[in-house]
């Protein structure tokens, strides 16, 4: 069962899941066993709320697909919002103190999923981040209770980057003025100076920024051979729409790490332009067993394909309800030990033990010159690193890392 709230009295929750085979909602028995609840923070409002909305579905299916129930007892998911990092943080205090919940997952962006960390770190609570990138959260920032599925920036730039310089070595920068985009532009201007190359620009603008048109003319004078943007969800549908309106797609080549599949949709496939890394794609001929079967599942639910950010809410859900199941028990300290054991049935892909980071490879998808449908809008150009050795190499070493980890 899924509840939802924004912050009404306890006696006032909305029942959002446990739709039965009837079309009606299933109301727990008051003298069944109390359940046990998982907290989800996911933006309601906002310019990501478009990709936390996918985050919630999936996240809500994972659940959904195990009879909404974990030990044995009903179980349900409360959803508060994020407005900001101060509301995430303060919504993260409140589903641990009043809702008692066993696990935390959320994090629409880098700055939120920081905010909800160092709650799970103080009230020793697991945290899984489904979609935040910014170094920090597995760095320095590391702690016991956080595990991360999105890879971090540089790894997603180490794959992009020689796709961009293979376009030229002279780029500029536009990034949002927040954690994601910073780290961003860090991490490419270290790689394109070990590569030789130099920067024609570089913005940083704000969050939900309705006129791109100056950085655009800004971007044109400067003539580059290519454009690294760290602009995320509504304001990277923004810019496209923008970019296309100004004559400027397929001038010079956009690229971005990390893009959603919303963020695409919603430009429409006349503006849409762009070579991305992506962590998941419905339609990649590659995908598992089990993703092609979440796929269709979610198709059948939903009436239309899954966006990456539905399978990264469905995956990071399913490795914390597998992992409580594991330790028998929703005790933090078993069920993160837990989580430090799971692993996919491949047996590559699993956490870190040493800094909790989900290591998988990553997908370059290349929008495509003539887009088929409404959804489909990419070609698959690589999965990388190539080798399970490489995987291990891009997300790098403790050193590189920079993981301290408080004892158990």
């Amino acid at each position: 069962m899924s509840i939802s709230t924004n912050a009404p009295p306890v006696g006032r929750r909305v029942l959002l899941g446990g739709i039965g085979a009837l079309g009606m909602p299933f109301i727990r028995n008051a003298a069944a066993a109390e359940p046990i609840r998982i907290g989800m923070i996911y933006a309601k409002t906002g310019q990501i709320a478009d990709q936390a909305e996918y985050l919630a579905q999936g996240t809500t299916m994972a659940l959904e697909q195990r009879n909404n129930t974990i030990l044995g007892r009903p179980a349900e998911l409360i959803w508060l919002d994020e407005p900001s990092p101060q509301a995430a943080q303060q919504n993260a205090e409140r589903l641990v103190g009043e809702y008692k919940v066993a696990g935390l997952i959320g994090g629409s962006l880098s700055s939120f999923a920081l905010a909800i960390s160092a709650v799970a770190k103080r009230a020793k609570v697991p945290f899984i981040a489904s979609n935040a990138a910014v170094a920090d959260l597995t760095g320095k920032s590391c702690n016991r209770f956080t595990f991360r599925l999105q890879p971090p920036t540089l790894v997603h730039a180490r794959a992009l980057a020689p796709y961009v310089m293979s376009y030229g070595k002279k780029w500029y920068f536009l990034t949002a003025s927040y954690a994601f985009g910073q780290d961003i532009r860090r991490s490419f201007m270290e790689l394109l100076k070990e590569g030789g190359g130099t920067v024609a620009g570089a913005d940083e603008v704000p969050l939900n920024t309705p006129d791109y048109s100056s950085f655009i003319l800004k971007i044109r004078q400067a003539k580059p051979d290519a454009i690294v943007g760290g602009i995320s969800g509504n304001d990277l549908t923004t810019f496209l729409k923008q970019w296309n309106e100004l004559g400027m797609k397929g001038k010079i080549p956009f690229t971005e790490i990390s893009v959603g599949d919303t963020d695409l949709w919603g430009v429409g496939p006349e503006a849409a332009t762009g070579t991305f890394t992506k962590v998941w794609y419905y339609d990649n001929p590659n995908n598992s067993a089990e993703d092609r079967a979440f796929a269709a599942a979610y198709q059948a639910k939903h009436k239309r394909p899954a966006a990456d950010k539905a399978w990264m809410g469905w995956f990071g859900m399913k490795t914390l309800l597998e992992s409580i199941e594991a330790a028998g028990t929703t005790d933090s300290a078993a069920v993160v030990s837990a989580l430090e054991h799971w692993h996919a049935p491949d047996g590559q892909v699993r956490y870190r033990e040493w800094d909790h980071q989900m290591t998988r490879r990553l997908l370059i998808a290349e929008v495509k010159p003539t887009i088929p449908d409404k959804w489909n809008y990419f070609d698959i150009k690589a999965t990388l690193p190539a080798s399970d050795a490489d995987v291990q190499k891009a997300f790098g070493t403790r050193e590189e890392i920079g993981c301290t980890m408080e004892a158990s």
